[in-house]
């Protein structure tokens, strides 16, 4: 389950270079890197690993840590999913973690199953208190609602703030945010923060505090969809059309919409339709984060930035990406917590499987024991 090297000394740590087309993150900085080592920990890193995120190799060695093959080490950190290749260099008994999307991709967890790998997927630790430090979903959330607003005025023909200028005043921007989790949250505040007048709408009610607090409306449609334990319950087929109508007519009347709605392992649910688009003043601008769910416009061109009844609708692909230098500082964090649940006092692997944090997020190679345990829910 673990390697067997771990077991006879210290536990050997590998940071890979990240493969992917547009992946500019490393899977962890020198400062962590350094806290790693410093709990006893070796850690081994790809020549060339933090490169794209501005990271020379020398950073690295400066704290300890070595340059070389990460492939071999008792544990592989990374940040997008294997490809298959890089499945095939994972020793068996390897610890792999990392974004692995057990939901959208699940024969990525079946290789690695058949690989003899222990892996743990990041966006399958629960969201309980003691675990935020671990929250690489959240952390990475955070970064796209902030460069979302960013793009968005870039993308806009008109200012955010209010402007008085000698040839008169300009009025603020105004920004519509639809899903106010961690990443609309954040687009809400980088929003506020450039002057654009804000309002938030989320099918649950009891966030609309939150948005408030950060100084923007709340859109209220007057449908609640508040169900049992902080979640929303699923609308009726009438609601739903009745919803879609309210915002719809309510989209027509903003400078700016920014979607983040995401269903984990469904396409994403579509909130701005082609009417609303074509409803929009020309040169608005609809930004949408849900684009590797098939996203939230009905005229989401996922990747691309297109335009339509003179409204440009952008759907960046892993925003995160684009800011390597602290999305990296931020998932680097992440990994560290997670990695830390799962060592010993001597810096050896002991992962306790009783622990729900493990049990939960552990997508393959789990302890035949603790399998029914730790699926629940």
């Amino acid at each position: 389950m673990v390697a067997d090297s771990a077991a006879q000394g210290r536990t050997r740590v590998g940071v890979p270079r990240e493969s992917g087309v547009g992946e500019r993150r490393v899977a962890l900085v020198p400062k962590v890197a350094e806290r790693l080592i410093g709990k006893g920990l070796e850690v081994v890193v790809e020549s060339g690993a933090g490169l794209a995120a501005l990271i020379p190799d020398e950073l690295y060695t400066a704290v300890g840590a070595s340059i070389g093959d990460p492939w071999s080490a008792d544990v592989v950190v990374k940040v997008a999913p294997p490809s298959d290749e890089e499945i095939g260099k994972l020793d068996k008994g390897a610890v792999l973690i990392g974004f692995l999307a057990p939901l959208a991709h699940p024969e990525v967890v079946e290789k690695l199953e058949a690989a003899g790998v222990t892996a743990f997927a990041v966006e399958s630790i629960p969201r309980i208190s003691r675990a935020q430090s671990m929250d690489a979903l959240s952390s990475q959330a955070n970064v796209a609602g902030y460069k979302s607003v960013l793009l968005a005025a870039d993308q806009s023909t008109r200012f955010f703030p209010m402007l008085t200028t000698a040839a008169g005043t300009v009025k603020p921007a105004t920004v519509l945010v639809l899903g106010v989790g961690v990443a609309g949250l954040q687009a809400l505040a980088t929003a506020k923060r450039l002057g654009a007048r804000t309002t938030g709408y989320d099918v649950r009610p009891d966030v609309a505090d939150q948005v408030r607090s950060l100084g923007a409306q709340w859109l209220d449609l007057g449908i609640e969809a508040a169900g049992e334990g902080g979640y929303a319950r699923e609308l009726s087929e009438d609601e739903r059309a009745e919803q879609q109508k309210r915002l719809e007519e309510a989209i027509t009347g903003f400078d700016v919409v920014i979607t983040t709605a995401l269903v984990p392992g469904r396409k994403a649910p579509t909130l701005v339709t082609a009417a609303a688009v074509e409803g929009m003043k020309a040169g608005s601008v609809v930004v949408d984060l849900a684009g590797e769910a098939g996203g939230n416009c009905e005229l989401t061109e996922p990747g691309q930035i297109v335009v339509k009844h003179d409204v440009t609708i952008c759907s960046p692909l892993n925003l995160p990406a684009t800011m390597p230098e602290h999305a990296s500082e931020l998932y680097s964090r992440n990994i560290s917590s997670l990695l830390e649940l799962m060592i010993d006092g001597d810096g050896r692997l002991a992962p306790d499987y009783s622990d729900e944090v493990l049990a939960k997020s552990c997508v393959a190679g789990k302890p035949s024991a603790v399998v029914s345990a730790g699926d629940e829910g």
